[in-house]
């Protein structure tokens, strides 16, 4: 899908994807082992103040040492990161180990467009891992998708699983599916989303909250302000997010992305060990382009 013209409202490519999340850590080597150990991430590479973790073929998590770094929970920011698994027998696999493992699971939901796990890595960020349901299984109205929240039929889900001999790895094939926010103004947030990136809102009746994605996708990019609420930028160099991947296939609408984005504030240059062209909003949430 091109860009539009004629003024038309801006459009991200149907296959838009997230590339990586990029989060400050104060205990490196233990939330490293979070990843590893508990959501079956593989490390592709360590610098000098950083770990890449991810499948065989993709990055996916990015860990910045920031072991002075202050914690900001009410600031805006990450609300949590979500690994979408490729089929129901992954989240089963993974469901099983988490409960022999005795991870801190805080929730499990179905959402009608998919299944999913919650909990939070050692330094309190929320993660959730999920499948997709099939798209012609999912709930719609006539404005987008109907995403609820259920409870999660645990046993079929580990059932789904089978009896695997070995530890849970996270398969190729699996994406960061989606980032949920928390923002300090929901309206900005969708102009930011929407009329400057290129999203499209996919559901809008939650209560404080906002969904919007690329290609008819349920949601890319979650917004909520239910303890954000017109709270200031954490203070820089905060734990947390410091910036997720938007991955746009095609040089023409990465560059006009990249003009909106441009446009709409200046662009900074992180320097550490993931080094990458920032566009931080008004919130202080960061976004960098990547190709597709």
């Amino acid at each position: 899908m091109s860009e539009p013209t004629n003024g038309a409202a801006p459009r991200l490519p149907d296959s838009t994807l997230l590339g990586a999340v990029y989060l400050r850590v104060r205990d490196l080597p233990a939330t490293t082992g979070f990843y590893r150990e508990v959501l079956g991430l593989e490390v592709r590479a360590e610098r000098d103040g950083g770990v890449m973790l991810g499948t065989p073929t993709r990055d996916l998590v990015g860990l910045i040492a920031a072991p002075e770094g202050a914690s900001a929970p009410r600031a805006p920011g990450l609300y949590h990161l979500a690994l979408l698994l490729p089929d129901r027998a992954a989240l089963g696999r993974f469901l099983k180990q988490a409960v022999r493992t005795r991870a801190k699971l805080q929730g499990a939901s179905d959402h009608g467009v998919s299944e999913a796990v919650y909990l939070s890595d050692p330094e309190g960020n929320g993660v959730e891992v999920y499948r997709d349901r099939p798209r012609d299984e999912w709930p719609l109205t006539d404005t987008g998708v109907d995403m609820f929240t259920s409870p999660l039929d645990g046993r079929s889900v580990i059932d789904a699983g089978g009896l695997p001999s070995e530890p849970f790895r996270a398969p190729p094939g699996t994406l960061l599916g989606h980032v949920h926010l928390q923002v300090s103004d929901l309206e900005r947030a969708r102009r930011r989303y929407v009329d400057v990136m290129g999203f499209r809102v996919t559901q809008s009746d939650y209560e404080g909250a906002l969904f919007a994605a690329a290609g008819g996708y349920h949601h890319h990019v979650g917004m909520n302000v239910w303890r954000s609420a017109g709270q200031p930028p954490a203070p820089a160099g905060s734990l947390g997010l410091a910036w997720f991947e938007v991955e746009v296939p095609g040089a023409e609408p990465r560059a006009a992305l990249l003009e909106r984005l441009a446009a709409d504030g200046p662009a900074t240059e992180h320097e550490g060990p993931f080094p990458a062209t920032l566009y931080p909003d008004a919130d202080g949430i960061a976004v960098a382009v990547t190709g597709g």
